[in-house]
């Protein structure tokens, strides 16, 4: 049995060296045999010289010049790869070449994907990983829940059999997460995660930015949208629904202390959580969805949604009118649930629908 180990890199040419050393002693220690890729993006950062300079005849590299990015890089290594297994991890020394034998073990023990875990029991992270890394990743786990039970989705080691990679279809990710994107495409059912030690890398600097984390979310639409279909739409209207809510309260309590008229207070607040709206609905609508420029995109969209606005704004003054002693709080949330249904139409299925089907026949 062949297996191929696919790394993606960018400016990792400091940590080449040591990985490939530390694949070469696992791979002897168990008598495997290995291929590995290493899918550059263009660093020209002499990761071609060491890799062509190695003596090991089993390690080739592949440089990328065109549509650059972790995921593709990954998905293109995979496609190269000649092994009847395919085990993925990063550059940086993070993840355990010395995992890998286990991770063989629970492929044939019947597993479809098997991910190297920091937080299946056993797994441990660096002692100097703060507060803030591991609150974003915990988040990002629960967020990626509706997908799969797996603890560390997120993870970038993982292993699965040619066979399950080849039934996958409609590849499309975004980001760094393509773990979690071959795990739904490929209809993975039994996950299963062996614990590892992740290290914090030794060389070179974290890919991880912010740009990363929005790019996050927006694959997150794309894989609920290919699972679930129509209910993940309705999940992203009350989740887009929620934030709109939630800056609604907060700009009607701020402009109420400031002792603001109250119809204005509630006029500007409802405008704020529209504001809202439309930069969430456009951000995470998808490309063709943004292909109008945004001004247009606006109007349409504040035209669109003016009908439950006014529904929304009305609800609110009648209630207060209705009982004097009510909190313009609760008031306002009687005409957020008032205009929601005639926002769910307006805004969602007219306006962005409407974009893409026009973004459609131009293409076409």
């Amino acid at each position: 049995m062949l297996v191929s180990i696919v790394v993606p890199t960018y400016r990792e040419a400091e940590n080449l060296p040591h990985l490939i050393d530390r694949v070469a002693e696992m791979a002897k220690a168990h008598a495997l045999r290995v291929e590995m890729i290493v899918v550059d993006d263009d660093s020209r950062d002499g990761a071609v010289g060491i890799v062509e300079s190695r003596p090991e005849p089993w390690v080739r590299i592949v440089v990328r010049t065109e549509d650059r990015g972790l995921s593709q890089a990954v998905l293109e290594g995979l496609r190269q790869a000649k092994g009847d297994v395919l085990v993925c991890m990063d550059a940086d020394l993070s993840h355990p070449p010395e995992a890998v034998p286990a991770m063989l073990a629970k492929l044939d023990a019947g597993a479809d994907f098997v991910i190297g875990s920091r937080y299946a029991p056993g797994g441990s992270t660096a002692h100097d990983w703060g507060f803030l890394r591991w609150l974003n990743s915990r988040l990002a786990t629960v967020l990626a829940r509706p997908l799969t039970h797996a603890s560390d989705p997120m993870a970038g080691f993982f292993a699965m059999k040619r066979s399950t990679f080849e039934a996958g279809r409609d590849f499309n990710p975004v980001g760094y997460k393509i773990g979690l994107e071959l795990i739904v495409k490929c209809r993975c059912e039994r996950v299963v995660e062996i614990p590892i030690h992740f290290e914090d890398r030794r060389f070179g600097v974290s890919k991880l930015t912010l740009k990363q984390q929005l790019l996050y979310l927006k694959h997150l639409r794309r894989l609920y949208s290919f699972k679930h279909g129509a209910w993940s739409e309705l999940v992203q209207f009350l989740a887009i629904g929620g934030v709109g809510t939630a800056v609604n309260l907060l700009l009607l309590t701020a402009l109420l202390l400031a002792l603001a008229p109250l119809k204005l207070a509630v006029a500007i607040a409802i405008f704020g959580s529209m504001c809202v709206n439309f930069a969430l609905n456009r951000r995470l609508s998808g490309s063709l969805a943004r292909t109008a420029a945004w001004p247009r995109s606006f109007v349409h969209f504040v035209l669109a949604s003016s009908p439950g606005a006014l529904v929304n704004y009305l609800a609110t003054i009648l209630t207060l009118g209705r009982f004097p002693g009510f909190p313009p709080q609760f008031a306002a949330l009687v005409g957020i649930a008032a205009g929601a249904a005639v926002n769910l139409v307006a805004s969602r299925y007219l306006v962005f629908k409407a974009t893409h089907v026009r973004a459609h026949r131009k293409s076409g």
